[in-house]
């Protein structure tokens, strides 16, 4: 009988069980009751202390921090409205008030560094700047550059196996087909967390497609579809229906249609006002479309969207060239986008091969502009070192493919020990830089942890940093405080002759430099 009621005490009261503060003093009450009973030879439970209405708070807080962020049902409708920029007037929650749309001046002015993804300083975020967000904040639209690094590298395995001009390589196709099941990986799972994030937190991926740089990111999802569909192996398979081709071109034609209108309406995201290395991102999915559908033998569909990339490249390629005097120079974390110059010339000199159904003339011509912009970067080493790792790294990956591929293709047509040379060389680099990035980029993600921060770009505030009265006036005045100094400095004689002095109303005089 004694051992029943043991085996019936330890089985009640050595289960964990969730219980308040009244369950508590129950459990402790008949804890000592039955403790009395049997001698005092009961063992008593400790039971955790509540959580304090402090720590309760704190929690509640930092999950209010998030809500404007998170999708809720009964906005979801408004927040698809405003995406497509046809906001709708729906009442909103007045508790958790909706983030306001910004204009593209805010990203201009409130970020800095590579992709314009860093807060200067007198910024004010609407997200905590103290504590590490949730990872579907924190997860750019950038990453989607890894799949286009690897894919790239799919299709360069894929031509060396197969291109008369390298057959003495005696390359594996089992090689193409391993790094291809490496890309469908990788697609698969940055797709789906970028899907999640739509999801559940749409406000964020609405400011992503506001930003001026990370808009051009919303190509690369359906570039890396692409380069799936280019380096699918023969061994799987070694022709594609047609219509894939018009399901992932449609997505190419609505993007183009809204961010190349407001390149040429003159608006705040006129391209004169937001141009960007990043932007080439925007028109190489034609070339790269047009290669597809090459290949599959189309006619129309690719010669339309090769036109229409060889239009806008020439007038972002002038551009990017010729920077007004008012634009401030790119930051030195942002230099390896530059890059992204050779690869539209490289993919368009392969499509326009795959078109006419030879590298004649039209293609050799594009293939040598890709390959002057793509050596006269390499000789300028000095201008890519010196800053930290992220993922901005990745722009390195795809032209340097592009570039090597497009030289195989060359290499066809005229064959000799230079160009196989070369080949080789631009190959080898090209599977060198991708090997070495996927290492670093798994090291920081998963051992260091410091792939993803907190997303700066997408929790800038509306509000204007408060500035001193006369700082304002001057950086208002800033132009024509620089034209009426050149005008009027002699520099052999002089350093300044005088300037008007209407120009410096408002500002102490100690900050007027005197020579």
């Amino acid at each position: 009988m004694e051992n029943r009621k043991v085996g019936v005490e330890e089985s009640v009261f050595t289960k964990p069980i969730s219980m308040n503060v009244a369950t508590v003093e129950t459990v402790e009450k008949v804890n000592t009751d039955v403790s009395q009973a049997q001698g005092g030879s009961f063992v008593s439970i400790s039971m955790p202390p509540p959580p304090s209405e402090a720590d309760s708070q704190s929690i509640s807080d930092e999950m209010k921090s998030y809500e404007p962020f998170r999708t809720r049902p009964g906005t979801f409708h408004r927040q698809l409205s405003n995406f497509s920029g046809n906001p709708l007037e729906i009442e909103h929650d007045a508790q958790f008030p909706a983030p306001e749309t910004l204009p593209v001046e805010r990203y201009l002015d409130a970020l800095e560094g590579p992709e314009l993804e860093t807060l200067k300083p007198a910024e004010e975020t609407v997200l905590p700047k103290d504590k590490k967000w949730p990872f579907l904040l924190r997860f750019p639209i950038s990453s989607f550059g890894i799949c286009l690094g690897v894919g790239s590298q799919a299709i360069m395995w894929k031509a060396l196996a197969s291109a008369p001009s390298t057959q003495y390589l005696h390359v594996s196709p089992l090689i193409n087909l391993i790094i291809w099941l490496v890309v469908v990986f990788l697609v698969l799972i940055v797709s789906s967390t970028y899907i999640l994030k739509i999801i559940f937190y749409f406000e964020a991926v609405r400011r992503e497609y506001h930003h001026p740089v990370r808009v051009n990111f919303f190509f690369a999802p359906w570039i890396a579809f692409l380069f799936l569909c280019l380096g699918l192996p023969p061994l799987i398979s070694k022709t594609l229906p047609p219509f894939i081709w018009y399901i992932l071109m449609a997505p190419f034609l609505c993007l183009e249609l809204r961010i190349y209108g407001d390149w040429m309406s003159g608006g705040d995201r006129r391209l004169s006002k937001i141009a960007n290395p990043s932007n080439h991102l925007a028109i190489v999915g034609n070339f790269v479309g047009a290669l597809l559908g090459a290949t599959m033998k189309l006619k129309e569909g690719p010669i339309f969207f090769f036109a229409v990339g060889l239009a806008h490249y020439t007038v972002l390629f002038v551009t990017l060239y010729q920077r007004l005097p008012t634009t401030e120079a790119l930051p030195r974390d942002l230099h390896p986008v530059f890059f992204l110059f050779v690869a539209a010339p490289s993919v368009a000199s392969m499509a326009w091969a795959e078109i006419t159904g030879s590298f004649g003339y039209g293609s050799q011509i594009p293939y040598f502009i890709a390959m002057f912009l793509y050596f006269s970067l390499v000789v300028r080493a000095n201008f890519f070192r010196g800053f930290k790792f992220s993922l901005a790294w990745w722009a390195y990956t795809f032209p340097m493919t592009g570039a090597a591929i497009a030289t195989m293709k060359y290499t066809d047509i005229a064959p000799s020990p230079l160009t196989k040379a070369l080949t080789l060389i631009l190959c080898a680099v090209a599977t060198l830089t991708v090997s070495a990035l996927l290492v670093t980029t798994v090291i920081h993600a998963f051992v260091l942890q410091c792939l993803f921060p907190n997303d700066m770009a997408i929790a800038i505030s509306n509000k204007r940093p408060k500035t001193r009265r006369w700082t304002r006036k001057l950086v208002w005045n800033d132009d024509n405080i620089i034209e009426q100094y050149l005008k009027f400095s002699d520099a052999p004689t002089k350093n300044v002759v005088e300037v008007d002095p209407k120009l410096f109303k408002g500002i102490p005089t100690s900050h007027v430099e005197k020579k």
